[in-house]
């Protein structure tokens, strides 16, 4: 062995390896450097490393069998006494170590300063995609390839797509007349008026069997082209997937340079299975937004008629359904959405569990997860940013919604739906001035959002201008049907808070006359909690609890269970409340155990049980802290004489008033439940010998109920 290692070093191989391995060691580290410098093909570097590893033993044998001398490369002698010196001897020892010591130190060098590897995300971009040209003569191309466009695009990050509706609704505006396209010019013209960044232009021409499309980038400020992408269909099925291929070469010269490197440069396509399909998925997709729930859902039908297997369109459709008040509809296809999931990409995965936990299942940290998950991995998502902000709503962190929801108003500061979400966040927050002023500014955009008519009436409530307040669910109801139905539950609210319960009787009757056509079994559940207030208030307690039946029987939920029990205890049926109480408390949402808590407190607390009622009332808040837990807590305390918890409750209750716009969160007005807080503020300033606070809160609450005969429960 001994002999074998001085055969090796005579014939300089360990000498010769040290400079291999050093000479390889810095070509490598310096093509990691060069090599994406010049946009140069994954497969160079790999066939880099393969060579070096396969020349190390070519090396080996070479070193073995060859010598460097002075008169050349020679073959290698066995030793003699006459051996040519190898050429640079000892000097050649210095030059190994001296290669060896630059490579570590270039390698320590490249691993220290570069750190993790960083990936400079572009700025986010608006793209604006105008109607495509189409030249083919066939219709079902009309609408579809934008849709498939705007997916593609928006596998990118930083990449968010204005909303073609908005567009024309922009455009209408401008041209005072009703806009249904949006040719290339008029996109310029949207994106100079809007701050657009980018105006996409295509067109679709017939190619012998096939089709050739093309698509052109323009600046959005200038006009000037930026570049363009075609690609060829063989075939009408294989359009979509052309259009999804081109929109991974327009992410490219948006700057996206992780298109086609792993996961994160995946483009995503339509998941229909034809262009029929997608076209008419896009079209109910354009209707729900315009507020056209009931059209929108039979295209959805149709484009799921067209393939069973369209799990964006099934989601769509679920969600327009629950929109509608079709809750039972919804649910059902909730379902059917969800068990296409392995049909779907990543974003629609995303997307469609984060509405599940939302509108389905009402599992609002989980749909703060998904959300959350979505707009970190699709930061320009503003369909994410505005349904993380209702998730936040949804667990009453109002001020983390509104925050969430100013953040997507900087991606789309012109979305009238965002401004008008805002503006409620504002308004449960208690921030009603803020909250009018921003539904005034969606009304002025647009006249038909009904919704935006709530901020403002409610505003008119907070600071006592009734009239305000009337003349803004009379301006909601004159939008249309759907507004109407919505005003004529706001005008049932402002009348019962005034303590006119008569009128409310009579407004809500004719509207529950006028929704069952309508199906939207929601509403009409809640109108009927609405009209079994009422009757109580006027002491029909027989009218009163058929109104509750004729609830419960039409949609249950939240809104009308918990008033349901409520209004049980008031007429003295304690066992039907606990009914209600039992089924919330078997639920698997916080939210519905904690008004379950809530209801079986108040039985303690009405039967004299009042450590009970306490450890019960406080148990419903740990699980979800609702004003009305509150309220109920505060009621809890006074009863157990201790007047100083019950007066931090009401004031609390107080504070916390924008909660009260509506209750339950539905944006169904509960205002009403706000009149008597004067009164309970009074017993317990009362209690406390607050004798000046005390007349004043009486004097308050009475203002309100001069025209009542409701009779409060102590």
């Amino acid at each position: 062995m001994n002999r074998f290692i001085r055969e090796l070093r005579r014939r300089e191989v360990f000498r010769t390896a040290g400079l291999y391995v050093g000479v390889c060691w810095i070509l490598i580290e310096a093509s990691s450097v060069l090599l994406p410098t010049f946009d140069a093909p994954e497969w160079i570097m790999r066939a880099i490393v393969i060579a070096a590893i396969v020349g190390f033993p070519v090396m080996l044998v070479l070193a073995w069998l060859y010598d460097v001398t002075d008169h050349g490369i020679e073959r290698e002698h066995e030793p003699t006494d006459t051996i040519v010196a190898p050429v640079g001897g000892r000097k050649m020892d210095f030059v190994v170590i001296g290669i060896l010591t630059v490579a570590l130190i270039f390698s320590v060098y490249m691993n220290v300063t570069s750190g993790p590897a960083v990936v400079e995300e572009p700025e986010l971009v608006t793209v604006l995609i105008a109607d495509f040209d189409n030249e083919t003569g066939d219709p079902v191309f009309d609408g579809s390839l934008e849709q498939a466009l705007q997916i593609g695009l928006e596998s990118a990050p930083f990449v968010n797509t204005y909303q073609r509706t908005t567009a024309l609704s922009v455009l209408g505006q401008a041209q005072q007349a009703e806009i249904t396209t949006l040719g290339a010019d008029s996109a310029r013209l949207v994106a100079v008026r809007e701050g657009i960044d980018v105006v996409l232009a295509g067109s679709i021409h017939p190619d012998g069997n096939g089709y050739e499309i093309l698509v052109t980038l323009y600046d959005g400020a200038t006009g000037d082209k930026i570049g363009d992408a075609d690609g060829d269909a063989d075939s009408k099925l294989d359009v979509l997937q052309t259009v999804g291929a081109i929109s991974g070469d327009l992410r490219k010269i948006l700057g996206d340079e992780s298109v086609g490197y792993g996961d994160e440069g995946s483009v995503e396509t339509f998941t229909a299975a034809s262009i029929e399909a997608a076209r008419d998925y896009t079209r109910a997709q354009e209707l729900a937004r315009a507020g056209r729930q009931e059209e929108a859902v039979e295209l959805y039908a149709s484009a799921v008629d067209k393939d069973s297997n369209f799990g964006r369109a099934l989601s769509g459709w679920a969600l327009t359904l629950f929109d509608l008040g079709r809750t039972e509809e919804a649910a059902a296809m909730w379902d059917r959405a969800l068990s296409k999931m392995d049909m779907m990409t990543e974003r629609e995965r995303m997307r469609t569990l984060g509405l599940y936990y939302m509108a389905v299942s009402h599992n609002y940290q989980k749909a703060i997860e998904s959300y959350e998950a979505l707009v970190s991995a699709y930061p320009a998502d503003g369909a994410g940013h505005n349904n993380l902000a209702v998730a936040y709503f949804s667990t009453l962190n109002f001020k983390r919604a509104m925050q969430e929801g100013l953040r997507v108003l900087e991606i789309y500061p012109t979305r009238l739906l965002y401004m008008q979400n805002f503006a409620l966040y504002a308004m449960y927050a208690g921030e009603f001035d803020l909250a009018e002023a921003r539904a005034r500014e969606v009304i002025d955009e647009d006249p038909s959002r009904y919704y935006a008519w709530i901020p403002v009436a409610i505003a008119s409530l907070a600071r006592g201008d009734f009239d305000a307040s009337i003349a803004a669910y009379e301006a909601m109801a004159a939008t249309g049907e759907r507004g109407a139905a919505h005003a004529n539950l706001g005008l049932a609210d402002v009348a019962m808070y005034r303590g006119d319960a008569a009128a409310a009787i009579g407004l809500l009757e004719d509207g529950l006359a006028a929704d069952s056509e309508s199906g939207n079994l929601r509403l009409m559940a809640t109108k009927h909690v609405a009209l079994a207030e009422a009757y109580a208030g006027v002491g029909d307690a027989t009218a009163s609890l058929q109104a509750i039946a004729d609830a419960l029987a039409t949609d249950a939920g939240l809104a009308r269970e918990v008033p349901a029990a409520l209004l049980y205890l008031d007429q003295g049926q304690p066992e039907l409340a606990e009914e209600i109480a039992s089924d919330l408390n078997g639920r698997l949402q916080p939210q519905n155990r904690a008004y379950g808590e809530m209801i079986l407190g108040l039985v303690d607390s009405r039967a004299g049980r009042h450590a009970e009622a306490l450890d019960k009332l406080t148990s419903a808040l740990q699980l979800s802290d609702f004003w009305l837990v509150r309220f109920a807590l505060g009621q809890a305390y006074l009863a157990a004489g201790s007047a100083p918890e019950a007066l931090d409750e009401f004031n609390n209750c107080f504070t916390r008033r924008g909660e009260v716009s509506a209750l339950f969160l539905d944006d169904l007005p509960t205002w009403r439940y706000l009149a008597t807080l004067p009164y309970w503020l009074g017993r317990a300033q009362q209690e406390l010998g607050m004798s000046s606070a005390a007349k004043q809160s009486f004097e308050s609450f009475l203002a309100l109920r001069a025209e009542s005969d409701q009779r409060i429960n102590p």
